[in-house]
């Protein structure tokens, strides 16, 4: 624990109180900003990182597809969940490690020596992420072949997917820290910096795509090693911007300390179980998709993508606010965390319900410009409604996820994350055995509608803990921020 004279603490809090008010700087706007210049600061650049990594996934398919061999592209779809692992791994550390920085940042306006232990969380965070993944790495490369059969490769696609996903695990290291260092960044409210890396490292992924597939023809291990240099350079600029301009967060063995273990563990949790499903709930979803033929399984593809472009905008505004309610709640300001609270639930509900009336109005249309087949263009406008349908409950449920990791409410966080994969697998199988296609089409839709259920009951429930947590930064209110949540 950090420790001052008393004589040394009011030129720290007249430093601290000019580093959280410097008009312009992004702890401005995490302190202070008002709440319209502070969600576009914070949410715009993750929005756009997220559209854009979505295209940089059409576009790498087009480069392997460019090779014409069909076992190449089956290795990716196959090794997806390799992906759904990394994430994992980043967001345990990553979003638990994020959320108590921020609340220690804002904690540390009234106490300035809460500062003192972010370098202690940050270290923790990051180094237990990598080391997070070199023992699922070595482990899963250890069990490569049975991790390929598992996966379900057969016949030509064994080979391709075990050189895939072979570089994917020797990389997952680096993956679990840049995934947790990107959410480090956004914690101090470096949201345009964290862009900037994301953007730099896809255009870097795309150009190493060419050379590697289209030129050097390495097949899917070039695409895999491509992929993972990328992810090296992004957490290499992310960690040398915190060395050269973070006045806290610090990433050294020095300051490695398991003491923000359960604190950060506790509000990762979530995230942990919240992609474990994800990936159950995707080979459970197509493979009871496909046996209605490649006109379902095609509908389902395109009308996913079309509304992933509403569902990431939704996306940016819930996991950008994060690090601003995470702040309010640790400085206590009970009205800009209600204000912030307030402007993002209007902004998803905007976002959301213009997208789910204009794709409705125009779904038929929609659809007709990626299918021409009748039968599956029926399929494809039916899906598209229910995945829209299923967004709009999907964004508040989302935010209310994000004001659970804020307040560091570690067991609603991992509720209402761990609800939509708990539900959606008898839902789905109920649906498929009692209403076939349709019953399948409509099970994400229940599902979600339903986790926001449980999101509304769980905010109702913890809604007295946070309010009592928010106080004017007593000493008492630090230490409960330095356990992560308030008891």
């Amino acid at each position: 624990m950090s420790t001052a004279h008393p004589e040394d603490l009011p030129p720290l809090r007249e430093a601290n109180a000019s580093a959280a008010t410097e008009h312009g700087s992004n702890r401005w706007y995490l302190s202070s900003a008002p709440i319209v210049r502070a969600l576009v600061h914070l949410c715009v650049p993750m929005a756009a990182a997220l559209i854009v990594s979505a295209v940089y996934n059409l576009i790498n398919a087009g480069v392997i597809g460019a090779v014409h061999n069909t076992a190449l592209l089956a290795a990716v779809t196959l090794g997806s969940p390799v992906l759904g692992l990394i994430m994992a791994i980043g967001d345990l550390f990553g979003t638990g490690g994020g959320s108590l920085i921020s609340r220690l940042l804002g904690a540390s306006e009234h106490d300035p020596a809460k500062a003192g232990e972010i370098k202690r969380v940050a270290s923790f965070a990051v180094l237990g992420a990598f080391g997070a993944g070199v023992v699922m790495g070595g482990a899963g490369l250890l069990a490569l072949d049975p991790v390929v059969s598992l996966l379900g490769a057969e016949g030509a696609a064994v080979p391709a997917t075990r050189a895939y996903v072979g570089v994917m695990l020797a990389f997952l290291p680096v993956f679990a820290a840049a995934f947790c260092l990107e959410q480090i960044m956004r914690s101090e409210g470096a949201a345009r910096q964290v862009m900037i890396g994301l953007v730099a490292s896809t255009a870097a992924n795309l150009v190493l795509d060419v050379l590697f597939v289209l030129v050097l023809h390495w097949g899917v291990a070039g695409a895999a090693l491509g992929t993972g240099l990328a992810n090296l350079g992004v957490a290499v600029y992310f960690i040398l911007w915190l060395h050269r301009h973070s006045e806290h967060v610090v990433v050294s063995p020095r300051w490695f300390t398991l003491a923000p273990a359960k604190p950060v563990l506790g509000v990762g949790a979530g995230t942990l179980v919240q992609s474990g499903f994800l990936i159950v709930t995707s080979l459970v979803l197509n493979n009871l998709a496909s046996a209605y033929g490649d006109g379902p399984l095609a509908a389902m593809g395109v009308a996913v993508r079309i509304a992933q472009v509403p569902e990431f905008l939704v996306m940016g505004i819930t996991l950008g606010i994060l690090p601003l309610l995470a702040y309010s709640y640790g400085k206590g300001d009970r009205h800009r965390f209600a204000v912030a609270l307030r402007a993002a639930a209007l902004t998803v509900g905007g976002i959301a319900g213009l997208f789910l009336l204009g794709g409705f109005a125009f779904r038929t249309q929609i659809v007709e410009a990626f299918i021409s087949d009748p039968s599956v263009l029926s399929i494809g406008v039916t899906i598209l409604t229910a995945q829209l349908v299923a967004m709009l409950a999907n964004g508040f449920t989302g935010l209310l996820t994000s004001v659970f990791q804020a307040t560091g409410q570690a067991l609603a966080a991992t509720v209402t994350s761990a609800t939509h994969g708990v539900l959606f697998i008898p839902v789905v199988l109920l649906g498929n055995l009692w209403f076939g296609l349709g019953g399948i089409i409509w099970s994400l839709t229940l599902t979600e509608g339903s986790a926001l259920l449980v999101g509304l009951t769980m905010w109702f429930i913890c809604r007295r803990a946070i309010n009592r947590g928010m106080s004017d930064g007593t000493p008492e209110r630090g230490e409960a921020v330095l356990r992560g949540g308030d008891e």
